[in-house]
């Protein structure tokens, strides 16, 4: 997994600086499985998953830092119908050593909010019960096609391998099908950024300046 440039990088996190232009993405925090009724009207979710190595540097093991990406399709008479489910999931369960990550910049495209929780339409939601996680989002802002996820607490390589080091599942919907992308993992320490694959719907990405 190469790391973008460093122009790549002042690039991304001057798109996200500019406070003015990002707009706050309304979150909800949701139960498994009654959110899958809004894409599926039996409840039952068929999802297709797929991870990206986060390359952190002081690990005692490689590869056991990664960014899960998770799609499924919205069936017709659900609220989801005609869209795609897109979930992430920071996963440092099998990760020991050091180093923190704070939350991730994503080059998304356009998403549709759906009512994933009381029956009111939301940008984003976050599987709080019912799944895997203990770590939810504090933040999502958008600037453009990019959101900027920021964690409601770092998630730590520091000490063994642990369970709870993950955070919860949080998704998103759109209604162009999935494509790959270079996504921004940020943390802590030095280098402070990684680039990790991620699923988004298909869109135009421009390329990252630092890129060669």
């Amino acid at each position: 997994m190469r790391k973008l440039g460093k122009m790549g990088w002042m690039a991304v996190t001057m798109l996200a600086s500019f406070g003015a232009q990002a707009q706050p993405l309304k979150i909800v925090e949701v139960n498994a499985p009654k959110v899958n009724c809004v894409f599926q009207t039996d409840c039952n979710i068929p999802v297709s998953d797929s991870t990206g190595i986060i390359a952190m540097p002081f690990l005692a093991s490689p590869k056991t830092a990664w960014l899960q990406s998770r799609t499924y399709s919205g069936e017709a008479g659900a609220p989801g119908a005609g869209t795609i489910g897109y979930e992430y999931r920071i996963s440092l369960t099998q990760a020991s050593g050091a180093g923190c990550l704070m939350g991730f910049n994503l080059n998304f495209g356009p998403h549709k909010p759906l009512p994933y929780a009381n029956n009111t339409n939301a940008d984003v939601f976050v599987i709080t019960t019912g799944g895997l996680g203990t770590i939810g989002l504090k933040s999502a802002e958008r600037t453009g096609d990019v959101i900027q996820f920021t964690l409601a607490s770092p998630i730590c390589a520091d000490g063994p391998a642990d369970i709870k080091k993950t955070t919860f599942f949080f998704g998103l919907a759109a209604t162009n099908a999935p494509m790959h992308i270079n996504s921004t993992i940020y943390g802590i320490g030095d280098p402070a950024f990684f680039a990790v694959d991620a699923r988004v719907p298909t869109h135009s990405v421009p390329m990252n300046p630092g890129d060669p």
